[in-house]
């Protein structure tokens, strides 16, 4: 059987013998090929956008499933959504193969389990409203074949996000987003180019779903949440931006009404 591009051999050999210097300019060649395989995935990724932005408006929810580095990209994607947008936290949900163990030790043989995914998915109880994105850098992940063929079965709008073209997880998905890296600098090693095509391709994907979403205005965070000393600084401020009021009352108001968006509107209302 022929092997996958992701499992063909590096361009670069006898690694071990290259000078520090070489092999960072080697994997930092290597990674300049990315942007231009993730640029021509844009046309698909416009379309499940939009797809995605119509079922969350009616209370959909976007999941996202993978094994081992795949699954812990969705898992880090879905988990920054809520703090960076304010999106509640079950409204994107990422799930690995495995279960949160996996997410800092592989769980062998998870993502042999053609049928995990929908037992994962089963107690969120999915409807033909929700949307799950198969992240699988090989494409054949079985994992992820299983979850995206039962969903697509009950109606759920699938999508997926690989790094080989014509993979069997790419023909389960109604819209495959398929961002051809070539072969690793060090063969098989898909955390590499393969992963950070993944991340790109998820950071474009969720950051504009939420925009469209109405999650953001000009190019603010508005509905960031407020975890922490340096977001409750930023967040004051674009109030005192926004308003005029100095830092001392924008912070006040930040406080009082939990979110940037909140105490922009409360403002304008007292005027």
């Amino acid at each position: 059987m022929e092997k996958r591009i992701t499992e063909q051999s590096s361009e670069y050999d006898n690694l071990q013998q290259m000078s520090t210097h070489d092999l960072l300019v080697g994997i930092n060649r290597e990674d300049a090929r990315v942007h231009e395989a993730v640029r021509k995935t844009i046309p698909v990724m416009e379309q499940l956008v939009e797809r995605i932005v119509e079922r969350m408006r009616r209370g959909g929810r976007l999941f996202y499933i993978g094994a081992g580095t795949s699954g812990r990209l969705g898992v880090t994607d879905a988990s920054e959504l809520p703090p960076t947008f304010g999106v509640p936290f079950d409204r994107v949900i990422g799930l690995i193969a495995g279960g949160d163990g996996a997410l800092r030790r592989a769980v062998e043989h998870a993502e042999d389990d053609l049928d995990g995914a929908w037992r994962d998915l089963s107690p969120y109880h999915p409807t033909a409203d929700d949307t799950l994105i198969g992240i699988a850098a090989s494409g054949t992940t079985p994992y992820v074949i299983g979850g995206l063929h039962q969903a697509r079965s009950h109606g759920l709008l699938t999508g997926a996000i690989v790094c080989n073209p014509g993979s069997p997880v790419a023909a389960e998905a109604e819209y495959a987003l398929e961002a051809v890296t070539g072969p690793e600098f060090v063969t098989g090693s898909t955390r590499m180019k393969a992963g950070t095509a993944q991340k790109m391709m998820l950071n474009m994907l969720s950051t504009t779903v939420m925009i469209r979403l109405g999650r953001v205005e000009g190019n603010r965070m508005v509905n960031m949440q407020l975890t922490n000393n340096k977001l409750i600084d930023r967040g004051t401020r674009m109030v005192a931006q926004s308003t005029g009021l100095d830092e001392a009352e924008a912070r006040k108001a930040l406080l009082k009404w939990g979110s940037v968006k909140r105490a922009i509107e409360h403002h304008a209302k007292n005027l």
